[in-house]
This record gives C-alpha cells, sequence and structure tokens, in this order.
C-alpha cells in the first residue's frame, strides 16, 4: 500500500505513542529546494521520530481575522513570495488534507472559536520544511492560522488545549524565526549574526531550558535586543505555540542553532 493510503486509512486519530513537537527556523523559501545545513537538519530530525498520522502547521506565513484551521481535502500549495528563480515556483508539495483533523480541532478548543477554511492551502511556511521532513508527501497536513489580533498568551493558551492531539498521532510544528528582521538583512553576512540576533537567539534558548515560559510570552517587555531582533510577532509566535505544548517534565533540544545574514535566527526546538 502506498504511503498517503497508509496513512489515510489510519487517520483515525485514535490513541497512540505521544509525539514531540516541533519549532522549526524556516528561514528563506530557497531552504524548501537546497540541500544545505539547516534542511539537512530537518531531514535528520524526522528520522528521528515516529510517523505521524497526520500533521498541524502553525505557520508564520498565515495570519487572519480570528482563527482558522484548513479542512479541505486537497490544500493547493501556495507560492507566497516574490523574486526568487523559477524552480521554486514550481514545486508542489501534493499532501492530503483532513477534514476529519480539521473538526477535531474545532471541537476541541472552547477558549476560542475556531473556524474551518477551505481556501487557503499550505503556504511555504509549511511546505518548504515538510517536504525535507517528509518528501513523500504522504501524510495529511492541516494548517491553523495566527489571528494577529490576540496577544502572546492567548496564543500560548490557545496551544495547550491543542496538547490532546499529540496522543492520537499527531506531530505539531511551528514554523516561523526566533529573529527575524528582514529591514536589516545584511547579505555580506551570509554565515553571521550581530551581536543583538545572537543575544536574542541564545537567550530565548536560555529560557526555554529554563522553562521560564513568563519571560517568552512577555518578550516584547525584554527591551533592547529583543526589540530589534522580533520587530513583528509574527515569526516568534509559532515557539509560544511549541513550548505552550510543552509537559512539564519534558525535555527541550536544540539543532540549526545558526544565525545568518545578520538578523535571521534558524534555531530549530524539539519537545518531547
Amino acid at each position: 500500500m502506498e504511503l498517503k493510503a497508509l496513512y489515510k486509512a489510519a487517520g483515525t486519530y485514535k490513541d497512540s505513542e505521544r509525539l514531540p513537537v516541533l519549532f522549526l527556523g524556516h528561514g528563506s523559501p530557497l531552504n524548501a529546494i537546497e540541500i544545505n545545513e539547516f534542511s539537512s537538519g530537518w531531514r535528520a530530525m524526522a528520522e528521528t521520530m515516529p510517523l505521524p498520522v497526520a500533521i498541524l502547521c502553525i505557520s508564520a506565513h498565515w495570519e487572519t481575522h480570528g482563527t482558522y484551521v484548513t479542512a479541505m481535502e486537497k490544500p493547493r500549495t501556495i507560492h507566497d513570495f516574490g523574486g526568487f528563480k523559477q524552480d521554486l515556483y514550481e514545486v508542489q508539495y501534493p499532501a492530503d488534507g483532513s477534514p476529519d483533523l480539521a473538526k477535531e480541532i474545532k471541537a476541541l478548543v472552547s477558549a476560542t472559536a475556531i473556524e474551518l477554511d477551505n481556501s487557503w492551502g499550505l503556504d511555504h511556511g509549511s511546505w518548504s520544511v515538510l517536504r525535507h521532513l517528509f518528501p513523500l508527501a504522504g501524510i495529511p497536513v492541516v494548517q491553523l492560522s495566527l489571528d494577529y489580533r490576540k496577544t502572546p498568551l492567548q496564543h500560548y493558551n490557545l496551544a495547550k488545549e491543542l496538547a490532546m492531539l499529540r496522543q492520537k498521532g499527531v506531530l505539531i510544528i511551528g514554523s516561523g524565526n526566533i529573529v527575524h528582521n528582514l529591514r536589516l538583512i545584511d547579505w555580506n553576512r551570509s554565515d553571521e549574526g550581530y551581536d543583538w540576533a545572537i543575544e536574542t537567539d541564545s537567550r530565548v534558548r536560555q529560557l526555554i531550558l529554563e522553562n521560564d515560559h513568563h519571560s517568552l510570552i512577555n518578550y516584547s517587555n525584554a527591551g533592547g535586543a529583543f526589540n530589534m531582533a522580533i520587530p513583528t510577532p509574527e515569526h516568534y509566535l509559532p515557539l509560544l505555540y511549541a513550548i505552550g505544548l510543552k509537559g512539564e517534565k519534558e525535555e527541550a533540544s536544540f539543532f540549526n542553532t545558526k544565525t545568518i545574514m545578520g538578523s535571521i535566527s534558524m534555531t530549530s526546538v524539539r519537545i518531547g
């Protein structure tokens, strides 16, 4: 049986081995088609995890008024960027969606009204990493949007309501970047970061290890380097979903811990 058919047959979301949670620093869309240290890191991580029945991705690139979850059978591959070589626009990630999982998410969350969406699909925050994690596109994928009206604490609390999915074979992935300031990118610093970017990335990792979720949620109060590193919240918020799903005794580990082009951190996190 083909992988896609196998997962579709298994997709009843019954209790299973508890899956880890990932936050992936996705960086440039070009990482989708390049084999480099970051895409190789994603591939290596996938080899250490159980295969999920389905995937829920929270991407920095789907901001909405209200909270939505994709509910179509066949999500389209969205090329939501400009100015790159043609090869990138030809990439398709033909994973199935999962209307059943979308409905389960809607029913599971009580503090937030979640609406079913049939128009979005998979943006590059999702498919650029998924095509390295699961290149056969055999696992159903749904995306959850980021409501730009919600506070960081509300996003964190929403994540906690999704925790049960980890017991049902669902891999939850937040895709963004801890440090993401496109206005200050320096193309001549392809392999290094500004001091304030390195400082913020290092401090965030330390706070994760210390389980200091209060400081991570209230990052905007940290001032200084944090204000430079996180000028807008959309790439940072997927990290709050990952730490919101962290069990009290679970450990966090890091990979792809590198800051590039001055102001982009590629740090990725595995929880559990």
